[in-house]
């Protein structure tokens, strides 16, 4: 009960970010979303069963004071909270891995071939990653013996991140990232730098001062990735000319221009609403504990 408070007012809100990002995908780089979303169709099926899952077991576990109605729904909640977890590493690690493409762009592997080590390192890392960010939340939002255990959660799941952070980083680096340059590896210091300041302030009790450390760990990393690949966003392994880059798979020059501008407009909306919904439901969530 109180971990379903305490994100109550933002869950919808925060899932709406996914539709965004496949929508601007769509729109700027047609031919990239044309590949993972067809490449990746049966993950992604998974996901937003997961994310139904998550959704509705918001909605309905306080519906009934029956302990096997609250169980089943605690159940369906991690589900759909591990899976997308998981998944989300593991469609990053096959782009960093690269994937098998024809000269459309058309994936030709199969589902199975997604479930690589490194795709499934790369899973490791995400879901170690959004544990320890979703537990330092809760410690920021909670008191008591509940913000005590989400600490010590926290801790458990630091340790995983940094390791499996650490191997897939060294991994990709030797084998998979193409034409690297210093940038992804600075950025990667920058992830373990950010992820050392989160073990002091969560050893301190510092509850907002890691989870604001965290939110940086996770956009160092995304940064990483990004530059790691740059200028490929699909790249090909049996035929490098068949990759989709930045420069091949964009939209027109208006096309652009018009995502530019509602981007301009919208962003300010949007995040100014964001605020605006944290600053309201502020402070400490005041549940009894489970």
């Amino acid at each position: 009960s109180a971990f379903i408070e305490s994100i109550e007012p933002f869950w919808d809100g925060n899932e709406v970010w996914l539709l965004t990002a496949a929508g601007a995908l769509f729109a700027a780089f047609p031919p990239v979303y044309a590949t993972a979303f067809s490449g990746f169709y049966l993950a992604l099926m998974l996901v937003l069963l997961g994310l139904i899952f998550r959704a509705v077991a918001i909605e309905f576990r306080n519906k009934s004071d029956n302990p096997a109605w609250i169980k089943a729904w605690d159940f369906a909640f991690a589900f759909g909270s591990i899976l997308p977890s998981i998944l989300y590493g593991v469609a990053i690690g096959n782009i960093l891995r690269g994937m098998e493409l024809n000269a459309i762009g058309d994936y030709t592997g199969g589902f199975l071939d997604l479930l690589n080590p490194f795709a499934l390192l790369c899973g490791l890392v995400g879901l170690s990653m959004f544990a320890l960010h979703g537990a330092l939340y809760l410690a920021m939002k909670l008191d008591g013996e509940i913000a005590a255990n989400a600490r010590r959660w926290a801790s458990k799941a630091w340790y995983v991140f940094i390791a499996a952070f650490i191997v897939a980083t060294v991994w990709g680096a030797k084998g998979f990232f193409y034409d690297i340059t210093i940038v992804p590896l600075v950025l990667g210091l920058f992830v373990l730098s950010a992820s050392a300041l989160v073990f002091v302030f969560n050893k301190n009790g510092s509850a907002v001062a890691a989870f604001i450390a965290s939110c940086e760990a996770i956009a160092f990393t995304m940064l990483t990735v990004a530059f790691a690949l740059f200028p490929y966003m699909v790249p090909c392994t049996n035929n490098p000319e068949w990759s989709l880059t930045a420069f091949n798979s964009s939209s027109s020059q208006l096309t652009l221009t018009a995502m530019l501008v509602i981007a301009l407009i919208g962003m300010p909306l949007v995040l100014g609403y964001t605020w605006f919904i944290h600053r309201v439901f502020r402070g400490k969530v005041k549940v009894a504990e489970e």
